[in-house]
């Protein structure tokens, strides 16, 4: 569906400034911003995937990944297919990189905000996750589903690149209440070489979203010869222990796909590493996924006692009560219950 978009600016000879990501982009009349999804016409900005999904499941909300947020929960996932980053080792690159501009969209179909919420509650969902592709680039379909989310007592949780404006982020601060945030990268040159972005607005992202208290958890895939340097990862622990230790830090095993088949899965040597420098930092919860049979489980910060045992994406022990250790009556942070 074609609808009139948020966060632009009308500018002269029917040229329009997108405010929504960080590209910001200027474009010019008929033609498309970075992410191919929204277009200028007639000097008025549009975007084509309202209301237009390319996938939906139900998922546990520890697939986003969100440990720390509802817990053992179903999430109703959705996506519309684009993104606003070119990501050469992206799972989901088969619908991330189509775009309204090459002129794919015959497999989307239409799915309205009412139908989306409708959805979740019939399957006893506790949120609404944007996810799969980037949510930031179907905005106003994912802002006007959460506004309905919320008026129905569902959750909603965005899984992000992190690239998109302070304005976005406070327009949807009062409906969003997680997010889990790709930090692919400590690096600027590996932000534009492999992900035609950059660094600091991700950053900026992270830190905007504690400010407004959005339940925050960061994930990073480590993928061998680009960003599995010791310095690399000790320097992304350091900054996630710097805005806040119990933050926590999903540090993901690679495999091959997309423009990356011809490297190697991720050692489990280095993700042991990887959990050491955060451990090191200070972080209070670090979890490694896609491996099996360790680094899931959740271990209170204060008694080191089990709190949450996971197998899989399955909660089999749960032992939080009322966001508290029932061992030691520490606080646990995160949403529960």
């Amino acid at each position: 569906m074609k609808k009139e978009a948020l966060l632009y600016e009308k500018l002269d000879n029917n040229m329009v400034r997108c405010y929504l990501c960080a590209h910001q982009c200027r474009i010019a009349e008929g033609k498309f911003g970075f992410c191919g999804v929204r277009q200028n016409s007639g000097g008025t900005l549009y975007t084509h995937v309202y209301g237009r999904v390319i996938a939906t499941n139900v998922d546990p909300i520890e697939k986003k990944p969100l440990y720390h947020f509802l817990p053992g929960s179903t999430s109703f996932s959705i996506a519309t297919i684009g993104c606003n980053f070119h990501c050469g080792f992206c799972q989901n690159w088969e619908i991330s990189q189509s775009n309204i501009r090459d002129g794919f969209d015959s497999y989307t179909r239409e799915f309205s905000p009412r139908e989306v919420v409708d959805t979740a509650l019939k399957n006893k969902c506790k949120s609404i996750s944007y996810t799969y592709t980037e949510p930031t680039i179907f905005f106003e379909y994912a802002l006007d589903c959460a506004k309905l989310a919320k008026e129905k007592g569902l959750y909603n949780n965005f899984v992000t690149n992190g690239y998109m404006t302070k304005e976005a982020l406070e327009m949807i601060q009062p409906y969003l209440d997680a997010a889990n945030v790709d930090l692919k990268f400590f690096r600027e040159d590996s932000y534009r070489k492999i992900c035609a972005g950059s660094l600091e607005p991700v950053l900026d992202s992270i830190a905007l979203m504690r400010k407004l208290n959005i339940w925050l958890e960061i994930t990073t895939l480590v993928v061998p010869g680009t960003n599995d340097s010791t310095e690399e990862l000790n320097d992304i622990a350091k900054y996630i222990a710097g805005v806040d230790k119990n933050i926590p830090w999903h540090i993901s095993r690679f495999y091959p796909n997309y423009k990356f088949t011809d490297e190697e899965p991720t050692p489990e040597r280095t993700l042991k590493m990887a959990r050491d420098l955060g451990n090191k930092a200070g972080l209070h919860y670090i979890y490694v996924g896609n491996v099996y049979g360790w680094g899931n489980d959740t271990y209170c910060h204060n008694c080191k006692k089990l709190l949450i045992k996971r197998e899989g994406f399955s909660v089999l022990e749960d032992n939080i009560k009322q966001s508290k250790c029932v061992h030691c009556d520490a606080a646990i942070p995160g949403m529960f219950g």
